[in-house]
């Protein structure tokens, strides 16, 4: 009886031993704190450059293209002439206007001469109504000539202005379209050349309406400036070899609503191009700061594991048990995501070898191979 009980007391403490040595399991794994850190999140498009300004220039008076006086496809500065037109015609043109100006003045003259002395007869009763009311008619008629002739005058100077083309802005001007002697005027002979202002360039692009409720729910409204928050959603572009434009711009516009066919709304940002590098008309890759996210909880993507119930990591308690930890995600940068909830700054979670564990196993790091050199 007593070597009975002997046997069973002696296997229930190998049964015991047997679940410690189980519930003790130990799994080599790397492990590493979670951290805080400020991130950029950024959104990227295809966009189209074009320049701040594109100016027609036009002829506003007809006649034969005489002279060219610029270089296409070089820069030409506000009101320098760019094209001479023949004058003949609107010099004589205001020649003639200047001559009935002056006739017109003599004729002012007389008149109000002739008043002047028929109102001291008419009140010494030595000239009748009739002749002061007749002479005082004629002195107005001869008043409203002269101004008729002084409107007819500036209009003759400003056909004649017209013939010499002036650029209306700064920029870089590009290929005639007419040549000299072509016969040009208002219509559809009007336009001569066009100018293009390019230091400043704009950029288009569109942003989905999802990009669109993210920034909405950060308080962040695009095409306002808020001198309230420490950045602004800037821009910098790529271009077609790869290379990042080095200027940054600021977005100055956003549609205010969404195109129903797209679902998508149209963005707006000026960029600074003082060499020129930026042409209009060329497509580019856009990347925008939408958000910065500061003190944020950020962890390796490689310590996350992704499966239909959700997104977990094993997180490693002080006695050095793993815990596998459902956890909600946000945007993945350089490498990392973002974990909305779930975890906080100073927990120990897996990032290599969290296959091998489960719940309760005990976790301990692995030695580093400069620790194992040594």
């Amino acid at each position: 009886m007593e070597r009975n009980i002997i046997l069973v007391a002696t296997a229930i403490i190998l049964l015991y031993s047997c679940k410690d040595k189980v519930r003790r399991e130990e799994v080599i794994v790397d492990m590493q704190p979670v951290a805080t850190e400020q991130v950029e999140i950024y959104g990227e498009y295809v966009g189209r450059i074009r320049a701040m300004s594109f100016v027609e220039v036009r002829a506003r008076v007809e006649g034969y293209l005489e002279k060219m006086l610029f270089e296409e496809g070089k820069r030409v500065e506000q009101n320098k002439p760019l094209f001479m037109i023949d004058q003949t015609v609107y010099k004589a043109k205001r020649d003639r206007a200047a001559a009935q100006l002056q006739k017109d003045l003599a004729q002012e003259a007389k008149t109000k001469r002739d008043v002047e002395r028929l109102r001291p007869l008419y009140e010494q009763h030595a000239a009748s109504q009739l002749d002061l009311d007749n002479a005082v008619a004629a002195y107005e008629s001869a008043h409203a000539n002269v101004a008729m002739s002084r409107a007819d005058l500036a209009q003759a100077d400003l056909e004649l202005s017209y013939t010499v083309v002036k650029s209306p802005t700064s920029g870089y001007i590009g290929e005639r379209t007419v040549d000299v002697g072509a016969l040009v005027g208002p219509g559809s002979k009007s336009l001569l050349a066009t100018i293009v202002k390019s230091d400043t360039v704009l950029v288009d692009f569109s942003l989905t309406a999802l990009d669109y409720l993210r920034s909405q729910e950060r308080d962040v409204r695009l095409g306002e400036q808020d001198t309230n928050r420490s950045w602004q959603p800037t821009v910098s572009v790529t271009l077609a070899d790869n290379s990042v434009y080095p200027m940054q711009g600021i977005v100055d516009f956003a549609d205010p609503q969404v195109d129903p066919q797209t679902g998508t709304f149209g963005v707006r940002a000026a960029l600074p191009n003082p060499d020129q590098k930026l042409l209009p008309g060329q497509f580019t890759r856009v990347k925008l700061l939408l958000d910065v996210r500061e003190n944020a909880v950020v962890i390796p993507i490689r310590a996350l594991v992704v499966e239909k119930g959700g997104a977990y990591v094993y997180v490693v308690h002080a006695d050095s048990t793993a815990e596998r930890r459902f956890i909600e995600i946000g945007p993945e940068v350089n490498n990392k995501v973002v974990v909305e909830r779930g975890l906080s700054e100073g927990e120990i979670i897996v990032t290599e070898g969290y296959h091998k564990l489960s719940p309760g196993v005990f976790a301990i790091q692995a030695k580093k191979e400069d620790e194992q050199a040594n």
